[in-house]
Order: structure tokens, then sequence, then C-alpha cells
């Protein structure tokens, strides 16, 4: 996936006219050209310093407001479970409004930092009693309408929360806001659906298998359009392993695998607790994996075993969950740290085609977008900005090397999604109204 040079108008090798990014001598962009003429969606970068945008498959906006409040001692035990606590609490203070502004400003760093499309998994359905609201889809809609405000690509993911664990318990109380029935909720989806464009699609997730039971899950899956996109939590936990094993006789993946047609349309979220076994039966269904490197790192997940997964074969892309960070260079630099750190070598993430670990990973999220985001591939591209010292004298072979391990400064200079101009010189075109909508929304959330 090199870049490639400023090029003159030209053809690939479908006959199609490919785009072509007009740039001044000074090097600011004048027009991007494509197959539909001016300011037409790109469907490729075609800039010596251009990448496509990249995709980021598992976010939950809120969590944004939240991110450094959790990094206090108060057990001794501290993990995913005492973080749970904490998220909870924040959970319950939101309503529409301030659901907006968090997402908006959330969104907006994301393209800042070259994210061109979210997967939003989003539970926060009800008011936080669980007392629907007079629009179902309002939690929805503040979230639609913050991708659409700040020009990013959404794919929502309207999440099925149905029980407190593998036991089938109900939910708790600060879960309530979260929960439908499947009928409920196949509604919630059927609505949804009337709003996708050219920048929403709109997918399914379930939770996790300790809050769907297999019956709902099975349901709801024989009730989705086929080509919908489909994520899960999944094997994040030793927790969620032992408990699974315990209840249901197998390991979740293990489970899954066996329980449901896995393929091409599953993203399976984390997956970080795998046996041999789960690694290449995951590989051969075609799911996607979505990995988040600094929420797994923050919570103390594990580590994701990628050599052995890009060994058998198998597709993966990356989120920010969490929102501790909020940057796709810091994902993929330390989706390889963490394996170099357990494998005591450098440059692991390498495949047949390529000995360079930032095009390998670049490549691997580029593929896997289409399919976890429900998108075509095409229309955002993302223009680094060649005056960083970082780039002096980089070339189309080491680009994606330099932009994931150079550093910490951001290199993205301009995004365009779907024809439209969303940043430019590293900031988003409406950052400072965002920003003071945000600030507001934090004193009524802290």
């Amino acid at each position: 996936m090199a870049a490639v040079a400023l090029q003159r108008r030209q053809c690939d090798a479908g006959g199609q006219p490919v785009p072509v990014v007009r740039r001044s001598i000074h090097g600011r962009i004048l027009a991007l050209r494509g197959a539909a003429g001016e300011n037409a969606p790109m469907a490729r970068p075609t800039h010596a310093f251009s990448l496509p945008g990249v995709a980021n498959l598992h976010s939950h906006a809120f969590q944004r407001a939240m991110a450094g409040l959790a990094e206090r001692q108060t057990d001794p035990k501290d993990s995913f479970w005492t973080w749970r606590e904490t998220m909870y609490r924040m959970a319950a203070r939101f309503d529409p409004d301030t659901l907006y502004a968090v997402a908006a400003q959330l969104y907006a760093e994301m393209l800042e930092a070259g994210y061109t499309r979210v997967c939003e998994f989003h539970y926060l359905h009800h008011a936080p009693d669980g007392t629907p609201y007079d629009d179902p889809a309002a939690m929805s809609r503040a979230l639609v309408r913050a991708a659409r405000d700040t020009g990013i690509r959404m794919t929502l993911l309207p999440v099925l929360y149905m029980s407190g664990g593998f036991d089938g318990r109900p939910l708790g109380e600060r879960q309530r806001r979260f929960g439908h029935d499947v009928d409920g909720f196949l509604r919630l989806l059927e609505t949804l659906r009337g709003e996708e464009d050219a920048m929403l699609r709109v997918g399914c997730a379930l939770h996790s298998l300790r809050a769907v039971p297999a019956d709902a899950m099975r349901a709801v899956v024989a009730a989705l359009p086929p080509d919908m996109p489909l994520h899960i939590h999944i094997a994040e936990q030793i927790g969620e392993v032992q408990d699974c094993l315990a209840l249901r006789g197998a390991r979740p993946v293990e489970w899954l695998l066996a329980n449901a047609e896995v393929d091409a349309r599953w993203t399976l979220v984390h997956a970080t607790h795998l046996e041999p076994a789960e690694v290449t039966g995951i590989a051969r269904s075609g799911a996607t994996v979505a990995i988040c490197p600094t929420t797994e790192a923050n919570l103390g997940d594990g580590l994701f075993p990628l050599r052995d997964y890009l060994a058998a074969g198998g597709a993966f892309g990356i989120g920010s969950d969490s929102q501790v960070s909020v940057s796709p260079v810091e994902e993929l630099r330390w989706l390889e740290y963490g394996q170099r750190l357990s494998t005591r070598r450098r440059n692991i993430a390498v495949g047949a085609d390529s000995s360079s670990v930032g095009e390998t990973l670049l490549h691997a999220v580029q593929a896997s977008s289409a399919r976890a985001t429900g998108f075509d591939p095409g229309g955002e591209v993302l223009l680094l900005d060649e005056d960083a010292p970082q780039l002096t004298g980089a070339t189309p072979e080491d680009l994606q090397d330099r932009w994931i391990f150079s550093g910490n400064r951001n290199l993205v200079r301009e995004v365009h999604v779907n024809g439209e101009l969303v940043v430019s010189e590293g900031r988003h075109r409406d950052r400072d109204a965002i920003a003071a909508r945000y600030r507001q929304a934090l004193v009524k959330l802290l």
C-alpha cells in the first residue's frame, strides 16, 4: 500500500479515471478531481505524501469524558472489573445533549489524527433508570448528528445487552439504560437503517456472550440482512473465559465458532485470550479482529497473539475503544511494540509481500475496513505534512514506517472525506466551536 507520487490524470486497470490531487506551487490543495469531476470523492490517494484514511473499528464515544479519571488505585488488584465501576458512574450521567457534545469532540480529534470512519459500539440507549426516551433512538441520533457535523463516516452499531452474566442474571441497576429485549432491539435497528446514506451505515453489535443469551443471539442474527456488519466483544478478560468454560462448556471464541456461522461480516473485538485452534478458526472464518492496543494496555487485558494470527492469514483492524488515546499511529505502534516486548525480537508484523512493518499494518487495516464498516473502499484521503522534519527525504517505500515510528507529533495536515475538506493545517474545520461545547458538557458531567 505504498503512497504514489503526484501524477497526471490517468486511468486504472479497469479504464476508470484515477482521482488526482491538484496543488499550488506552495503545496496547497487546489482541487480533488475524481471520476465525477471537481471535488468528487477520492477513490484513492495520488500524492507522494498521501495515504488512505484509517478505519476505527471500535469506539465508545462517551468514554472520552473519563479519559485519565480512572488512574488511581482503588484496589491492590485493580483490573478491568474495577475500572468498569468508574465507567458505570460516568455512563449514568449522559443525556442526548452531552453525548452529542462529547462525541463531536472525539470525532473531530479522530479526523485530525487520521481516522476517517468509525464503528461506534453504542449501548447508552435509555434514560439512566432504564426508561426509554420519547424517541427511543434519541441517544443513537445524538451520535449520528455528531458524526455528520464533524464529517466522519460512521458505522453505528446499536448494542444488544440483555443479561448481567453467563448465568443469565438480570441487568444491574447501573446497566438498566443499556437493556433491550430482542423485538425492541430489532425495531431500533430498522428505524436507524432508514437513515443510511453516503456517510452512515448501521450494523449490529452483540455486547458479549455473557450479556446476550444464546437463544437471543441466534434470533437476532437470523433476522439481520446477510450483509450487515456484526460486531461482538469476546475473550477480552481471563475471567470471561473462565466463566464461559464453566457455564457453556467451551472458551468464548471456541463456543462462538461452534454455535454461529461466523464469516466475513463478523468483527470480534479484542479476542485477546485465545488457544491455537481459536486463532486458526477465526482466520479461516474470514472474520476480522478489532484490536485496541492502548485500551487493552490501560486495562491490563493482555496481548493479542498477533504473530500466530498473521501466520494463519487472519484479518484485523484497530480501535480506540475507551479513548485513552485517539491516534491510529499509537494503536499501530503499540500493536507492534507489544509483540516485540513479548518475543524480545524486532519487526514482527511483516507479511509475505512486504518486509515493512508500517506497510504491513496499514495494508491490513485497509483490507479489513470495508467488511467491518459496511462502506465501500475509498473516498477518504490523508495528506501528511511534507514539511515535517521527520518526513525529510521520505519515499513511497518508507512513508508508512516514518509515519508510525517517528514520534508523537501529529503529521496529518489535511483530511478529505467524501470529497469534503474536514481538516486543514492539522485543525478540524470547526475545532473551536466543538471544543467550547465539549467544555460545557464536561462541567455537567464531572
